[in-house]
């Protein structure tokens, strides 16, 4: 039973692209293949926790435990590999007061795991919710206008405290705008698979020009005193959570992203491998859930799934799930050598800077790329309020929070909601809506206006939102089929973008 459960990978040989998820190449391949999948999480996944001033090794070691707990939750049908989410930096910042500066951690570790872990037990929530009702009210509530908005509202958010690193002293500023050179050459015109790999070739290079500088009296240096007291090998530093309503009223929400970039990336990779996943969609919820939570026990950072691996599969052609398992394991090693935090614990302010500022800007434009491949139509004023407001707040508000007795919500989780809330607020048939629930509590049948389609008879409806998706454009048949259709090939056909229908495709 437990055998049937996991894939029986089908061996193949590497010419024979595209592998997909059930099969797998020869071993050795297969191995260097999760040397780059390494790689390509390297940047983000070292550099998110340094941001936050949490332990390098401890996201290392829990990105590989948090991959394999979610290649066991969706039985190894789905290649992904879970790594720091950056839609922590701005809530845990803001939460806890921390400003990057090398070789310096977070004292506020404990009550940020904290939340951490509260926010992950929600995402398990909206987990177990989807594996049971499906996944069509998260589209209900948080469509393209709505998730797009919140993620450009993290990347701006994040730039004041990225231009802040960069121009630390003169030659920071400099060395940050090298950096931002070399990533963008890098991006553009390195050969091959270098092209996956600009945050860690440019970091790498930029620290040491800026380490011979350093040598040659041009610059400050670096202070390796933080290596010299370095063990090579031992388990990841550890922090117990602690509760406190303050830091949970702040990160909890960012359990609404998480399951948005779940959804887009999942859509993603069954456009790559030409299969539908959709029905696997809870299981992902329940595996980086489970992730986020484990990670939050023992004082590391959240995890979602990594868009930079799936580039590497866009490339590769390789969509083996057992190249995520060992990947795993390699960053599990990592995690277990605290010489290597060390050593990225003394990356110069200038240099994080610059990454920065390139990892921001792009966060900020995949939340505008949402929008034009959902074809949002901002010529209406309902989304066009909803972006302009949210984005607004969660770009203004730095260093403010909004208070309600010992409950506070940063830039983030004020634009998250407020976002969720303008778009269902500013409706244009209200009217429709609510014939419809006095239809229901009545029992009475309503005729709508001239311009409907047909008349409303004594609906009976599972739940509540069925009546309220229906006025959007889907009738119940869809409806029925949406939810219950095994392969799920039609789950985002229903849904445009306008006044009548209420999600994009």
């Amino acid at each position: 039973m437990i055998l049937d459960y996991f894939p029986k990978y089908k061996l193949k040989n590497t010419s024979d692209i595209p592998i997909m998820p059930d099969e797998r190449i020869p071993i050795v391949p297969s191995f260097f293949l999760s040397f780059q999948h390494i790689l390509a999480m390297f940047g983000g996944n070292v550099l998110c926790p340094l941001l936050m001033g949490f332990s390098t090794n401890s996201a290392l070691f829990f990105s590989g435990v948090g991959t394999l707990i979610f290649y066991v939750c969706t039985g190894g049908k789905v290649p992904s590999y879970l790594g720091s989410s950056f839609a922590f930096i701005g809530v845990v910042n803001s939460a806890t007061g921390y400003i990057y500066s090398p070789g310096t951690t977070n004292p506020n570790i404990s009550p940020a795991a904290g939340g951490i872990v509260v926010c992950g037990f929600i995402y398990l929530a909206i987990g177990l919710l989807v594996m049971v009702a499906g996944h069509g009210w998260i589209e209900f509530l948080t469509p393209p206008v709505v998730t797009g908005s919140v993620i450009v509202s993290i990347g701006l958010h994040l730039a004041n405290s990225a231009v802040g690193q960069a121009a630390t002293t003169g030659f920071d500023a400099w060395m940050a705008a090298l950096t931002i050179f070399l990533v963008v050459m890098v991006t553009c015109y390195a050969p091959g698979p270098l092209k996956r790999l600009p945050i860690l070739i440019g970091g790498v290079v930029s620290y040491v020009v800026y380490l011979l500088c350093g040598l040659g009296g041009v610059g400050p240096g670096i202070d390796f005193s933080v290596v010299s007291d370095a063990k090579w090998i031992g388990l990841p530093q550890t922090h117990l959570p602690s509760f406190d309503s303050t830091y949970i009223s702040m990160i909890a929400p960012v359990a609404v992203i998480l399951a948005a970039e779940n959804i887009g990336h999942l859509k993603a990779v069954s456009s790559m491998t030409e299969y539908s996943m959709d029905n696997l969609l809870g299981r992902t919820f329940l595996g980086d859930a489970l992730a986020c939570i484990l990670a939050g026990f023992f004082g590391s950072t959240g995890t979602t799934t990594y868009a930079e691996n799936i580039g590497v599969m866009s490339i590769t052609k390789i969509f083996s799930t057992l190249s995520f398992v060992f990947a795993a394991c390699i960053a599990i090693v990592l995690g277990c050598l605290p010489i290597f935090g060390a050593i990225v614990q003394t990356i110069p302010p200038g240099i994080f800077g610059g990454l920065s500022i390139v990892l921001f800007g792009i966060t900020a434009l995949t939340g505008a790329k949402l929008w034009i491949n959902a074809q949002v139509d901002f010529s209406k004023p309902r989304n066009l309020l909803t972006a302009g407001v949210s984005i607004v707040l969660g770009t203004g508000m730095i260093g403010v929070n909004v208070e309600w007795g010992k409950i506070k919500i940063d830039a983030i989780g004020v634009a998250t909601f407020v976002s969720i809330i303008l778009y269902q607020l500013l409706r244009e048939n209200w009217g429709t809506i609510f014939r419809n629930l006095l239809a229901k509590i009545t029992g009475r049948s309503f005729k709508q206006s001239d311009d409907a389609e047909e008349t409303i008879e004594n609906p009976q409806y599972s739940n509540l939102l069925k009546p309220l998706i229906e006025n959007q454009g889907i009738n119940s048949s869809d409806y029925n089929e949406f939810n219950n259709d095994e392969n799920n090939n039609n789950h985002y056909e229903p849904f445009k973008d306008n006044d009548e229908e209420i999600i994009q495709n």
